[in-house]
């Protein structure tokens, strides 16, 4: 009896979560409330040398939300950090908060670059970032990215050394603020 007792409170709560995940006002929450703790675990990881794509082509043009043109041309020689992720993307929207203090951290380096790239609508991208009140700048692009890139889901986050070499490559979501991504950028800052 005791068995049966707690098989209907599992299938109920069950029913329960399967209803949170369809309703769509409480579906987002709880999805990002789940990528959180994926990031708690997930940590970027460094590619092999002998692994690593190098760039080979650094003609795109993007523009930030005010419509300031960056040419990446400019961020030869430099370390970048490239996010691809949206507003409605639950695994981007919980690994964010490790992308704005690992962007606090470097902000004021020269020789880091960061590129938050989305291409939604500038107001529902204004909107997230003030509600947030993340201090980083997002970019669209204005012609096709490097092919190296091969974005195909997102949050998709890469990170390239001074040679053009893309060292982090990470697909979902991760924390960004951990020692051991901030540990490879300052190796990278001092390599050449």
């Amino acid at each position: 009896m005791a068995r049966s007792k707690k098989s209907k409170i599992y299938n109920i709560i069950i029913v329960i979560v399967i209803a949170l995940l369809i309703i769509p006002q409480t579906r987002q929450p709880i999805q990002v409330f789940i990528n959180k703790g994926i990031t708690l675990i997930v940590k970027p990881s460094v590619i092999d040398d002998s692994e690593r794509k190098v760039i080979s082509n650094y003609n795109w043009r993007l523009h930030d939300v005010s419509e300031t043109e960056y040419d990446f041309n400019s961020a030869k020689g430099k370390v970048i950090v490239i996010n691809f992720w949206a507003t409605w993307c639950p695994p981007c929207i919980a690994e964010m908060p490790s992308m704005e203090l690992l962007y606090q951290k470097y902000k004021g380096n020269d020789d880091v670059v960061f590129l938050f790239v989305s291409n939604e609508d500038v107001a529902v991208i204004n909107k997230f970032i003030s509600k947030k009140d993340y201090s980083f700048n997002v970019y669209q692009s204005l012609t096709a990215y490097p092919k190296e890139f091969d974005v195909t889901s997102i949050p998709r986050t890469f990170v390239i050394d001074k040679k053009g070499e893309i060292v982090v490559d990470k697909s979902g979501p991760a924390d960004w603020n951990n020692d051991r991504v901030t540990n490879t950028i300052d190796d990278l800052l001092k390599a050449f």
